[in-house]
């Protein structure tokens, strides 16, 4: 932890974004060099100008990439680009709009010429495709739309972003990642200066850049997501804590829209990200399940002795995918404990128009909470590796009526069971903190309280073990016969998993599972370590003793 983490940033944690824009156009990649090739991980192509990893070269060379391959796939609709409050991510939108209106691609940019949160690109991707409609979602056929988000997400104000969502409205999979980064690292070793490009101000002015009102439509939808009658009617204050990021304009009109207390605690919005307070690394980066992050939101709700400012606050990540949820009682909740409290609250009789079979989704790596959650309730719980993309099969058939990801990003399904987003949507969640205090009378922290003393507390953390490339390889292709274990931490080891049970997908690592603890390690996509997730039913000491014997685990398996 470093020493000022929680604190407010001072003028020399401050990025230039006039320096951090002109390297984005100055700097040329390597692209012998492996930390400047165009990587996607589970959410797009990451990196900053800084470091030569996101430069209008990347840029160039993945949208001419995606040109194609949506090409290849027969999607010849129009392409829906929204971006986040990032100082690089409109020149990554200018640069991307140069190149699809170049490519014939017919673009929707946002109405306002302002940021645009995931949630409302994969709503517009969805309701284009039929989704709301008696023919449902189309995922083949012409006139079938995709799009783009230009957002590295929460990370810090250097970093740049840019995703893709194929028809189906939520993160593309590797089946779509893999060729569009193969063909974009071909372009950026030779070839990118000559892609096509229509210069910006004749390309924004064509007849193939559309306006499209992201803002009116996604507010207008939420009648059909969220109790607004009873947040009202019980008069729960809400403050919600943009952190600076693409909804920072949404809550201000949801809050005029639906007639709610609802006060827009800090409506900034700065590259630079001045307001914030720092991380536990003493970085600057919009967690809004961050403790140190969220130190602010959190202060002003449990200082002092008079009553707290708003019943419920809640915060969101720059492109506003995911949630953070403040409780006068709780603090910051932690994601794993509200995940768990929106499923019980959602599958427990607050939407009866689901379908009676819909199951619950969840990472490999949130908490088992959820599967006893799941139990009490009679539902299945459909466990799936890390990345929402495993959530859009299910919640576009409304097979799984919510999908959740312990790094406190969630989408469920809309009041008639019919689907949202396929994307992660943070606003939603946040809203639905509001109305389980509104319908029930106890916060969500209430709730999670009631839980574990029914269900079980449980400790859960993660950490960090260093690794080299090549463990990181191993680690990735194991295979449970490699885990010749059989106890961990004092109980029987009962299952050893390198694929998610949910779907039987590769997990890229390993789980191992007792009645009272599990772990799982994963490879860092960008660090020389492996991650850690693990959770002991009985106590802070106990889990300890499973991290620390995880990797003893993990250690002979790599080196048998």
């Amino acid at each position: 932890m470093h020493p000022r983490a929680g604190t407010p940033a001072l003028p020399e944690d401050l990025i230039d974004v006039d320096a951090l824009v002109g390297a984005y156009y100055d700097g040329v990649p390597d692209p012998s060099d492996p930390e400047q090739q165009v990587v996607f991980g589970t959410s797009g192509h990451r990196g900053s100008s800084f470091r030569t990893a996101f430069n209008e070269a990347h840029i160039v060379a993945i949208t001419q990439a995606i040109v194609e391959y949506r090409a290849a796939q027969g999607t010849d609709g129009p392409l829906f680009i929204g971006r986040d409050t990032h100082g690089l991510s409109e020149p990554a939108q200018r640069t991307a709009i140069e190149v699809l209106v170049a490519g014939g691609v017919e673009v929707h940019v946002d109405a306002r010429d302002s940021y645009t949160p995931t949630p409302a690109v994969s709503l517009a991707i969805l309701r284009h495709n039929g989704a709301g409609t008696s023919q449902g979602v189309r995922t083949q056929g012409p006139g079938l739309a995709d799009g783009i988000v230009v957002t590295p997400s929460h990370n810090p104000p250097t970093d740049g972003g840019f995703k893709y969502n194929p028809p189906h409205g939520g993160p593309a999979g590797s089946d779509a990642t893999g060729p569009i980064a193969a063909r974009a690292n071909e372009l950026l070793a030779g070839g990118w200066r000559q892609v096509p490009r229509t210069p910006y101000e004749r390309a924004i002015t064509s007849d193939l850049v559309k306006r499209h009102d992201y803002l009116t439509a996604y507010v207008d939808d939420l009648a059909n997501m969220i109790d607004f009658d009873a947040i009202r009617g019980a008069g729960v204050r809400i403050g919600a804590d943009p952190l600076g990021g693409a909804v920072a304009e949404y809550w201000g009109v949801i809050g005029e829209r639906y007639g709610l207390d609802l006060t827009v605690v800090n409506p900034t919005v700065d590259p630079r990200w001045s307001f914030m307070t720092l991380d536990w690394d003493g970085k600057i980066r919009m967690d809004c399940s961050s403790p140190s992050a969220m130190a602010s939101l959190v202060n002003r709700m449990t200082a002092g002795d008079g009553p707290a400012p708003y019943d419920i606050a809640t915060g969101n990540d720059a492109d506003s995918d995911r949630h953070g949820i403040v409780t006068p009682d709780g603090g910051l909740m932690n994601p794993n404990h509200y995940l768990a409290v929106m499923i019980s609250y959602l599958y427990g009789g607050a939407r009866p128009g689901w379908p009676a079979a819909a199951g619950i989704g969840k990472t490999l790596v949130s908490s088992s909470l959820i599967d006893r959650v799941g139990a009490k309730l009679g539902r299945q719980v459909i466990e799936v590796p890390v990345g929402f993309k495993w959530f859009v099969p299910g919640l576009i058939d409304a097979s799984v009526g919510f999908g959740g990801e312990e790094s406190a990003g969630a989408s469920f399904l809309r009041t008639d069971g019919t689907v949202w987003t396929t994307d992660k949507d943070g606003p939603i969640a946040c809203l639905l903190a509001s109305e389980i205090l509104a319908t029930t009378g106890k916060s969500p922290s209430e709730h999670h309280r009631e839980l574990v003393a029914e269900l079980g507390e449980s400790w859960y953390a993660r950490i960090d073990a260093a690794a080299t490339r090549e463990e990181k390889s191993r680690l990735a292709a194991l295979s449970p016969n490699q885990v010749s274990a059989t106890s961990l931490a004092g109980s029987p080891i009962t299952a050893r998993l390198t694929e998610a049970p949910g779907n039987g997908a590769a997990i890229g690592g390993l789980k191992v599972v007792t009645d009272d603890a599990w772990f799982a390690a994963r490879p860092s996509g960008t660090e020389d370590v492996y991650k850690i997730y693990a959770e002991s039913f009985v106590s802070a000491e106990h889990l300890t003793q499973v991290q620390a014997e995880a990797k003893d685990v993990v250690s002979a398996a790599l080196q048998g």
